[in-house]
């Protein structure tokens, strides 16, 4: 009985440990608990991003692919390809694509799809960025109701002209080595080109529809003169011997137009406006000089071109 009294007072000497209670929530939580909110941040600000998604059908799908293939307006990204399958009736690839936010007014009715591939042909090298990147699928956009399903085209579509833009005719019997794409000159300097081509109604001529810059429209007036500009001019004369030049490398390898205007100017032309279109500059034309004002007109750097590799005169 001694014995446990003893015990009982030696406990009692003895100095009592101070119980901490420990935090609900452990220090070690707080790092990975920051790292679910910013992935749930990064999360709802990519779908909050995210736009639409088309169905697009081609002829063709060669080299279309899913997670690769970008969407393009005016040289940005508007969206991406999700996936590339057949349609069930085998004829047509059906291509689903997701539009970004800031671009889901392009998916309206009226917008026109079309794949950007390396081009090279007669008229010109065409989308040669592709060969490095891919190609990839531009829009142009419709104003009609919202759309999803969307038939995409061949080729590209008929821009349409800008405020201001001169949209004329020239009407010739042969194309020739013109192309959409070739430029238009005004005393050397480019001021527009062909945008497209098309037969008569009696199938006796081409009108070449040519779009002349906004800065420049005021240089056509009724009475200027086109001529075919493209390839080598040769000339040779008693006294101011041989001499053979091109407008310009370009225009030497996809053809080009040049015009002139009197120097005694007649009126502006409207859009729709029809001109014949020359076979040979008539020496007098080039002697015109009027004093036509044209407003904000860009300065355009000059370099030498392998153009000038090509003009030679022997006296």
């Amino acid at each position: 009985m001694n014995m446990e009294k003893t015990d009982e007072f030696e406990v009692r000497g003895l100095p009592q440990a101070r119980i901490k209670r420990q935090p609900r929530v452990s220090i070690i939580w707080i790092v990975p608990l920051a790292a679910a909110i910013a992935g749930g941040w990064l999360v709802f600000k990519y779908v909050r991003q995210m736009g639409p998604v088309i169905s697009i059908q081609f002829s063709d799908g060669n080299e279309i692919k899913a997670n690769q293939t970008t969407l393009q307006y005016r040289g940005a990204r508007v969206g991406g390809v999700l996936s590339v399958k057949l349609t069930h009736d085998l004829e047509h690839v059906e291509v689903q694509a997701r539009l970004d936010k800031s671009a889901e007014s392009l998916a309206r009715d009226g917008s026109v799809f079309w794949v950007v591939r390396p081009e090279v042909g007669a008229g010109g090298l065409h989308g040669l960025e592709t060969i490095v990147s891919g190609p990839y699928i531009q829009v142009q956009p419709g104003s009609g109701k919202e759309q999803k399903k969307f038939i995409g085209a061949e080729k590209p579509p008929i821009l349409k002209t800008s405020d201001g833009e001169l949209e004329i005719i020239l009407t010739t019997p042969s194309l020739g080595s013109l192309t959409v794409g070739s430029p238009v000159y005004y005393r050397g300097m480019e001021v527009g080109s062909v945008r497209y081509f098309v037969l008569g109604k009696d199938s006796t001529a081409v009108n070449i529809h040519v779009l002349i810059e906004t800065n420049y429209a005021p240089l056509v007036r009724t009475d200027s003169k086109f001529w075919n500009a493209g390839g080598i001019g040769v000339h040779f004369g008693i006294f101011s011997g041989f001499s053979m030049s091109a407008e310009s490398f370009k225009a030497l390898v996809i053809g080009g137009i040049a015009f002139a205007t009197p120097q005694s100017p007649g009126i502006p032309v409207t859009n729709g406006v029809a001109f014949p279109l020359n076979d040979k500059v008539d020496r007098k034309w080039l002697k015109w000089s009027p004093a036509i004002t044209i407003t904000n007109a860009p300065a355009k750097a000059s370099l030498i071109s392998p153009s000038s590799l090509l003009i030679n005169s022997v006296k």
